[in-house]
């Protein structure tokens, strides 16, 4: 949770714009699946636990990945969320079936958000909300008007 909570928004496994959370855990680079990988379970028993976390976002923002988002950064992604598409803000829950099978729900956005994460976004300004969220998420500079 250290990890996910100092980067703010982090992805799964995939590769992107910010880290990898199963690179963390594995204290390595993953090459190819995670799961082929000699601490996949600990990865996975990891992943089983930040989703069942009320601080953690995991939603498809980066790149349409799974990406994991901490509490502290939901003001400004609430704040900012015109700049993203719906199902990029939706949450996303994994759930296992009586039959073994691996299923994904959403909840759309912004039925998860709570009401004072929505106060919260209110005081802020788009570019401090983008700022706070990271690089991969800053406003291009507006051009200056001609004189």
């Amino acid at each position: 949770m250290a990890f996910i909570r100092e980067h703010g928004v982090v992805l799964a496994s995939a590769k992107g714009s910010v880290p990898r959370l199963a690179d963390f855990i594995a204290g390595e680079s993953i090459k190819g699946s995670w799961w082929a990988h000699p601490k996949s379970r600990e990865i996975f028993a990891i992943f089983q636990e930040i989703g069942e976390s009320p601080d953690i976002l995991i939603c498809r923002l980066v790149n349409g990945k799974v990406t994991i988002v901490h509490r502290r950064l939901w003001p400004a992604l609430v704040r900012v969320a015109h700049l993203f598409q719906a199902n990029q803000l939706a949450q996303v829950h994994q759930e296992h079936t009586s039959s073994g099978h691996h299923v994904s729900r959403e909840l759309s956005y912004p039925k998860w958000v709570p009401p004072q994460v929505i106060e919260e976004a209110q005081r802020l300004g788009e570019q401090e909300a983008c700022s706070a969220l990271g690089a991969w998420a800053t406003l291009p500079e507006k051009a200056p008007k001609p004189t």
